[in-house]
């Protein structure tokens, strides 16, 4: 009986290790042929691995990836699914160091094969150029030849026409106007700093503007909502007044800072329209909310009204209160429009050019996508 006990514990005590050495032994295979390669077109901030699957892929659900270099030992580096041959390794690679990587498979019960062989060393670098942006260099070497073609067009006396636009061919009447009716002209150069470029090319039309006005002996406003840009403001209209032979007509105090709040700057305006009563409202910038409020207190003051901005919400309210309304990237246009700078004009009609063929490319690859012919897709995409 004692010897009969004994067997059976001795059967129950060989049973837990029988099934944890089935279980262990099951045959994991790592992935082989395992290489490491810098990532090309990138910063030298990445490595790529690949390799080939293990035969038997019924047991692994994934790969554990170790890298080392010099300065530190073996360690996860990252994990793969498991049919992923390939691995982009992006965890805090640095340029000019060795990095050598090592495999291994993982199971669903977290068993894992042994590590393959280690790839030889792989070094990350920067690229001097993507080759996968080539299209993207094309686009820019054809649209800087537009502009050199045409600037030496215009310097060489032809004329190079452009769009025209009422807004900006108002400009003269409505300094007239004022100047008629001895009334000055209100310039407000929207509500956001000078860092927007809806606020630089308000600045860039105000001294046309301003020379102009020094023309017509006339007087002009311009109220601002931040101090940078009334620093900007005092000097791009005494350039213009400068410019027109008339520099004691400029008069520093009409260009000033009003206030930083929105709303304040608002009232602050319209308490000027209505004091004032300028003969002409310019309203060329950023504008949000307080849009609607300038132009109708505006149109009741009888004033003639030009507005331009590159916001499109605020768009509506400048139409239906003001005479004339430039639109969106006509605002970026107003600067080569009014100075008839070559440069400026050149790179406007290098613009529409380059817009010109984008809309001819796109009516092209629609009509080509139609017959399953894409391949026109591969001239406008990266990477």
């Amino acid at each position: 009986m004692i010897v009969m006990w004994i067997g059976l514990l001795y059967i129950f005590a060989q049973i837990p290790t029988t099934v944890v050495a089935t279980t262990d032994s099951l045959s994991l295979s790592p992935p082989t042929n395992l290489k490491a390669i810098d990532t090309p077109n990138d910063r030298g901030e990445s490595i790529t691995l690949r390799w080939n699957l293990p035969e038997d892929l019924s047991s692994i659900e994934g790969y554990q990836i170790f890298r080392k270099s010099k300065e530190e030992a073996l360690h996860l580096a990252g994990y793969a699914p498991m049919n992923k041959t390939e691995y982009t390794d992006e965890l805090n690679i640095e340029n000019n160091v060795e990095y050598q990587y090592q495999i291994r498979s993982l199971s669903p019960e977290g068993f894992v094969s042994k590590f393959s062989e280690l790839s030889p060393p792989v070094v990350a670098y920067p690229q001097w150029f993507k080759k996968n942006e080539v299209n993207i260099l094309i686009m820019v070497l054809i649209y800087l030849g537009l502009i050199v073609y045409f600037i030496l067009i215009a310097r060489k006396g032809k004329e190079i026409f452009l769009r025209r636009i009422p807004g900006l061919d108002a400009l003269e009447e409505a300094v007239g106007r004022a100047t008629e009716m001895g009334k000055p002209i209100l310039y407000v150069p929207g509500i956001w700093p000078m860092d927007e470029i809806g606020t630089i090319a308000a600045m860039n039309i105000l001294k046309p503007v301003s020379k102009k006005v020094a023309q017509y002996e006339s007087r002009i406003i311009v109220p601002c909502i931040d101090p940078i840009v009334m620093n900007v403001a005092q000097q791009t209209v005494k350039e213009g007044f400068t410019e027109a032979g008339r520099p004691d007509r400029y008069n520093q105090d009409d260009v000033f800072f009003l206030t930083s709040a929105q709303f304040a700057y608002a009232a602050g305006v319209n308490g000027i329209m209505v004091r004032e009563k300028p003969a002409t409202n310019l309203f060329l910038g950023v504008f949000f909310a307080e849009s609607l409020l300038l132009a109708e207190t505006g149109n009741a003051t009888g004033a003639i009204q030009i507005a331009g901005t590159d916001r499109v919400p605020q768009l509506p309210f400048f139409v239906a209160a003001c005479d004339y309304c430039i639109m969106g990237e006509e605002l970026y246009a107003a600067s080569a429009y009014l100075s008839e700078d070559p440069r400026l004009v050149s790179s406007i009609k290098a613009q529409d050019w380059g817009k010109m063929a984008i809309l001819i490319s796109l009516f092209l690859g629609s009509i080509l996508a139609i017959f399953g012919l894409r391949f026109i897709l591969s001239w406008f995409s990266a990477g």
